[in-house]
């Protein structure tokens, strides 16, 4: 009896440290533009995909796309509604439409369906059809045809996967006070795991088949930290890559490199002078913002501050992309 006694607190033990909150910095971008930073708590992602339950670790986590969430007695709703859009009654077909604006994002993959299903293929008159509600829906919304019906996690920098994150709102503290967004107001949450000890430190992986500067499609990595203009910050990174584009050489994330027949060779841009700052091909580079198109040379040890405020970049430093290359870097972002 003791022993059983003994596993039931255990596993009582393992349980509250799985679902326990864990600090981070985040920031919101609301579906009317706005934008939102600041600090919440933020425990283990349970996330209910096609596949089955996942659960997803805090600290892997760089951003959530928010779908828009559905909501059975939502959306019976507004089936029930949209059915009487095609009453001869205008004024009944006036008060079944202005119910379906009142159930707001929610009632949207519902008049999805309805639209699709072939059996309500007919002709509609007047200005309350089931396309024109869709629409004004949207536009209070502020949804466009991309806006996923799942939400989207990605995950170490690298990965995404879809399913059902069940939230009914984040409590974000900010410099101005505390605030409660609901889900339907967030278009994408981007998050900053923040270390027991209370520093910010974050790994990521730069894969050179994909992470190459030069790669137009997703080429630059977004570590999800949002640096503010004058905040210190550092970056290390460690590994080896082969670079097809350069004649099969391998190189070190300071740029120094190994031609195919054994010779090694510091960064070119450091043979005449070691504290050149613009970049060489295999150094690791960073960007503030995602529209800069100016890489920055972080190399295999940086310590500085930003320039300027936004989202930051990391990438392997070359002109030209070759999806044959391999290998990868392994970088620690730090902030202070």
């Amino acid at each position: 009896m003791k022993t059983r006694i003994y596993l039931i607190i255990i596993a009582g033990f393992i349980s509250c440290i799985t679902l326990a909150q864990k600090q981070v910095e985040v920031t919101l971008k609301l579906r009317d533009g706005s934008n939102v930073t600041g600090t919440t708590s933020l425990a283990d992602i349970n996330l209910t995909t096609d596949y089955g339950k996942l659960t997803i670790p805090t600290k892997n986590i760089n951003s959530i796309k928010v779908g828009i969430s559905t909501d059975k007695a939502i959306q019976d709703k507004a089936k029930s509604f949209l059915a009487q859009l095609n009453n001869s009654n205008d004024e009944l077909k006036k008060g079944a439409y202005d119910e379906i604006i009142k159930l707001g994002i929610k009632a949207i993959p519902a008049v999805y369906d309805f639209i699709s299903d072939p059996k309500n293929n007919i002709e509609y008159s007047g200005e309350f059809t089931p396309d024109n509600a869709l629409n004004e829906l949207k536009a209070n919304a502020n949804v466009t045809d991309f806006t996923d019906g799942k939400d989207i996690i990605e995950i170490d920098g690298m990965y995404t996967i879809g399913g059902n994150y069940e939230f009914s709102k984040i409590e974000v503290k900010t410099e101005y006070g505390n605030l409660s967004i609901p889900k339907e107001k967030i278009d994408n949450i981007d998050v900053m795991f923040i270390n027991s000890d209370g520093s910010n430190e974050q790994s990521f992986k730069l894969v050179a088949s994909k992470n190459i500067s030069a790669n137009t499609n997703g080429g630059w990595l977004k570590t999800g930290i949002m640096l503010k203009n004058g905040q210190r910050f550092s970056i290390q990174a460690t590994g080896e890559v082969v670079l097809s584009s350069l004649s099969n050489q391998k190189y070190k994330p300071d740029g120094s490199y190994e031609s195919s027949t054994g010779e090694k060779y510091p960064a070119v841009n450091d043979e005449y002078s070691s504290s050149n700052t613009y970049p060489s091909y295999g150094n690791v580079v960073y960007k503030i913002g995602e529209t800069n198109n100016t890489a920055l040379k972080a190399g295999a040890k940086f310590s500085g501050s930003a320039t300027s405020s936004g989202m930051l970049y990391i990438a392997i430093y070359e002109t030209v992309y070759n999806a044959a290359n391999t290998g990868s870097y392994n970088v620690k972002i730090s902030l202070k």
